[in-house]
């Protein structure tokens, strides 16, 4: 659930060159604020908490920060005309702290994430989990014990993470007149994570993949609302947005964020390792539904195919193959390419700033040009 590598401030021409690293400097300078306000804290009633918060800290390093740019995005979309979007100044103090509470909440669910997926590596690098089962097998238990002890950690980290976002939230949102409709927007973030995530676990379950309109919907769910709809929204409102506004800008960031995801299951399954860090055979051998299965699943065999690449460890090429024969890959990359035109097309019509509207379509070009 990582998101773009450059910022669209980078490549699409925005109007205020260096805010993005001003953003992004300022949002880095509070997480480790935070985290080290933890660490300190729980470091008076428990050493062991303390070590927690140290390698949280360590596991949050190096995030791409997409979330608090969208955030600003939200802002700048709906902010009056007399705020100097050239500089971060008071009023973009919010921003930062919400855009902070984005990153923490995506550290937890990354945690959780791990445990659901029984991932001890993410990215090349030991999860969270790893460290706490390689702490266990140094003390001589046994590799399904330790590997309990290490998703058993993640776990409780990733709900000191969403404590601390759900409070760094209300702070952001403290005082303004939409306050109420702030937090209820970002709780609702965290409960359509939660949804997609447990839509995606039953999927896993049945021998045969979701639907299509099934799979759409747990991947706006599951990645789509946190990473891209909330940000922008509740970006929106802290900028005074009224209601139609800030949802119809929201509803351009759920097409963006469904499109991500698309093209994250087809660079899971036909993407570059080396370029991508992605496995190409996780997803199948673990039986998610993703949109190549769910649009396969059509083709007469293809189920029976797949279910025996899973109990017997066939080929993935040969996988690879069968799904290819089927055109998935092709219907999947469409399908994020007519969202991403949508979404960018609903920019213009809204009337958004040019560099807002700029940087969105930004955003498409990076999400279609994932893997490149």
């Amino acid at each position: 659930m990582s998101l773009p590598t450059q910022s669209p401030a980078q490549t699409c021409g925005a109007a205020a060159p260096g805010k993005t690293e001003v953003l992004q400097s300022r949002v880095r300078q509070l997480l480790s604020s935070v985290i080290e306000e933890h660490r300190r804290a729980s470091g008076e009633y428990s050493k062991a908490t303390q070590m927690l918060w140290s390698r949280i800290g360590q596991a949050l390093e190096g995030g791409k920060l997409t979330r608090p740019r969208l955030v600003m995005l939200g802002h700048e979309a709906f902010a009056p005309a007399s705020v100097d979007n050239a500089e971060l100044g008071e009023v973009s103090e919010r921003v930062v702290l919400l855009g902070c509470a984005f990153e923490l909440l995506h550290g937890s669910l990354l945690m959780h994430d791990d445990v659901i997926d029984r991932d001890f590596t993410r990215r090349g690098r030991p999860t969270l989990s790893a460290l706490y089962r390689d702490d266990a097998l140094a003390r001589g238990k046994s590799a399904e014990n330790a590997e309990h002890a290490g998703h058993a950690a993640a776990i409780i980290a990733g709900d000191l993470l969403l404590a601390a976002a759900i409070k760094l939230a209300l702070r952001a949102a403290d005082s303004l007149p939409q306050a109420a409709i702030i937090e209820n927007s970002f709780h609702q973030a965290i409960h359509h994570a939660g949804a997609g995530e447990l839509e995606d676990l039953l999927f896993s379950l049945d021998p045969a993949p979701a639907q299509v309109q099934e799979v759409l919907r747990m991947e706006k769910l599951k990645t789509a609302a946190y990473s891209f709809q909330v940000p922008l929204h509740t970006g929106a409102l802290l900028a005074g947005a009224d209601a139609t506004g800030a949802a119809a800008l929201a509803n351009i960031g759920s097409q963006l964020g469904v499109a991500y995801q698309l093209i994250d299951d087809v660079l899971g399954t036909f993407g570059d390792p080396a370029r991508t860090g992605k496995s190409i055979e996780s997803d199948l051998r673990e039986g998610k539904s993703t949109i190549l299965t769910a649009m396969a699943a059509s083709t007469p065999g293809f189920t029976e195919d797949l279910q025996r690449f899973r109990d017997r460890g066939t080929d993935v090429q040969a996988m690879r193959s069968a799904l290819e024969s089927t055109g998935a890959e092709r219907f999947a990359r469409q399908l994020a390419q007519d969202l991403c035109a949508s979404a960018t097309s609903a920019s213009r019509a809204l009337g958004l700033p040019a560099h807002v509207s700029t940087e969105l379509e930004g955003f498409a070009g990076l999400i279609l040009n994932r893997g490149a």
